[in-house]
């Protein structure tokens, strides 16, 4: 069976993100870090005493979609208060801190949403940065706070927050009715800062060089002489853990590479070239593109066709882990998004998210999860660290499946390859104009359709190329990227006349939600 045990390091200077449902709880958790220190997401269901056993810095309370005043809201445990531990709430985490603290919470006739001028009458703690005057921040509520919790005092309001800041530092609760993790809070981030250094009295020491120093050790301790397997799939994730495993247990450490004939173009021998070559780190390459192409023949519908390529690929891994003699433990390169996402009331616990195509639970491995307490952009701060190359480690996210489900219909070499030399196109177009990192993902997409075309003064009936591009901070929600028309164009025209069997490109302008990044 997969075993897990240890984990990560985790740092002595922590803040807890209280997750009451809100949309931007992850994004306090990465403003908190980008400060150097670290925060993790806990569920509002908490016992005190738990609380106090994590012996956390700080705590925030997150914003979230309830009111305080209906049956059922979230609500904390009060003897969280008593801990003195400080406490800084978010919109309706400072709502629920006025409400159980002795305060009031109005029922507005109408919300307050978007930007807002807020006045400040005491700059305080927590906008000592900005100063006295006026602020804009960012609202969104519609209950309001009338009156502060017992013994704060009121340093800022708007129009519809009488109380849009409340500060109690006797007892250490502090309130903002705004939200200040957004970017269309100027002063959001610097207030954040405040908290977590003049008021929780953290050291800012956790930096990613303290991070990989940590997880060497850790790994090190939980690994000791025995032997390691990790499944590269080609992608960040998983090289960034392999390297870092590798740091810490050297030629104990084996990677197994299954190249399924389904990567991007030119990624395998990449693959290969950074880790056998470069790094130095024994590989078990498998060339398996037949094997998964046989598979797949006659296979359309999309979840067959994931079903397909992930029970091929572990059969495969197993065979290829079985030549190891002597392996006990499984590299994974679960990220923290990838646990939060397993619900934050286990948030704690290893999340059964495996990034090898989903490992069977009869397979007898302890796992490793070095990344496990980090967000995509901190995995590549270590890989680059970690001498890791800017091909491997600004690559963008790529389903497990690979290119099996970028092709709509029936996936074979022929649909492959014309995928593959349209996919590079784009990718090439969108670094050479400089956009490669502010772009989320870039790709193509081939769909199982024909349309009518004229080239060469000639009729054909042949495929389109979907161009997808999308920006986004962690894939939950994203947004269509508004390429410069000149860029598309030239993707257009390189497609075109470079791809055979493609008359035809369009571009994608969905965002997420309503549709997903992926196409299947």
């Amino acid at each position: 069976m997969i075993e897990t045990i240890g984990g990560s390091a985790r740092p002595t200077d922590c803040i807890l993100v209280v997750d009451f449902g809100a949309q931007y709880a992850q994004l306090i958790a990465r403003r908190v870090r980008e400060v150097n220190v670290f925060s993790e997401i806990v569920p509002y269901d908490l016992t005190a005493a738990e609380f106090a056993a994590r012996k956390p810095a700080g705590i925030i309370f997150s914003g979230g979609p309830a009111s305080v005043h209906i049956e059922g809201a979230p609500r904390i445990d009060p003897g969280i208060y008593e801990l003195g531990i400080p406490i800084l709430g978010i919109c309706y985490g400072a709502q629920l801190i006025a409400h159980q603290r002795g305060g009031t919470v109005g029922r507005n006739e109408r919300g307050e949403y978007g930007r807002t001028d807020m006045v400040v009458a005491e700059a305080g703690v927590l906008l000592s940065d900005a100063g006295e005057g006026t602020q804009t921040v960012w609202m969104s509520h519609f209950d309001a706070i009338t009156g502060p919790p017992n013994g704060a005092a009121v340093t800022a309001s708007s129009p519809d927050a009488p109380v849009a800041v409340f500060e109690a530092p006797a007892v250490g609760l502090y309130g903002v009715q705004f939200h200040p993790e957004v970017h269309h809070t100027p002063c959001g981030q610097d207030l954040l800062c405040r908290f977590v250094y003049d008021v929780c009295g953290c050291a800012g020491d956790w930096t990613m060089t303290s991070v990989i120093e940590s997880s060497v050790a850790a790994i090190r301790e939980q690994v000791g002489t025995s032997r390691a397997v990790c499944g590269l799939s080609g992608g960040v994730d998983s090289a960034v853990a392999a390297a870092l495993v590798h740091r810490a247990v050297g030629s104990q450490l084996t990677c197994v590479f299954v190249d399924t004939g389904l990567m991007r173009a030119g990624e395998g021998e990449q693959v290969v070239e950074t880790f056998q070559k470069t790094q130095g780190i024994e590989l078990v390459h498998v060339q398996a593109m037949d094997r998964f192409f046989k598979k797949l023949a006659g296979v359309t519908d999309p979840e067959e066709k994931r079903k397909v390529i992930g029970e091929l690929f572990i059969r495969i891994f197993e065979d290829a882990a079985a030549g190891i003699s002597d392996a006990r433990f499984l590299v994974q390169g679960t990220l923290y998004p990838d646990v939060i996402e397993s619900g934050t009331k286990d948030a704690a616990k290893i999340k059964s998210h495996h990034n090898v195509g989903g490992l069977p639970e009869d397979m007898d491995f302890v796992l490793v999860e070095p990344l496990r307490n980090l967000f995509k952009d901190e995995v590549r701060t270590v890989g680059s660290q970690l001498g890791l190359p800017d091909e491997i480690v600004w690559r963008q996210p790529f389903p497990g499946p690979g290119l099996g489900v970028r092709i709509i219909g029936e996936v074979t070499p022929e649909t492959t390859a014309i995928l593959q030399a349209a996919d590079l196109i784009v990718r090439q177009e969108v670094r050479d104009a400089g956009l490669e990192r502010e772009i989320w993902q870039a790709f193509a997409v081939l769909p199982d359709i024909r349309s009518v075309g004229v080239m060469g003064d000639e009729r054909t009936y042949a495929r389109p190329v979907i161009i997808r591009a999308v920006t986004s901070e962690d894939a939950m929600t994203a947004d269509w990227a508004r390429l410069p028309y000149d860029l598309l164009e030239k993707m257009s025209s390189r497609i075109i006349n470079e791809v055979e069997g493609v008359n035809r490109v369009v571009y994608d302008i969905t965002s997420k939600p309503p549709g997903t990044i992926e196409w299947e």
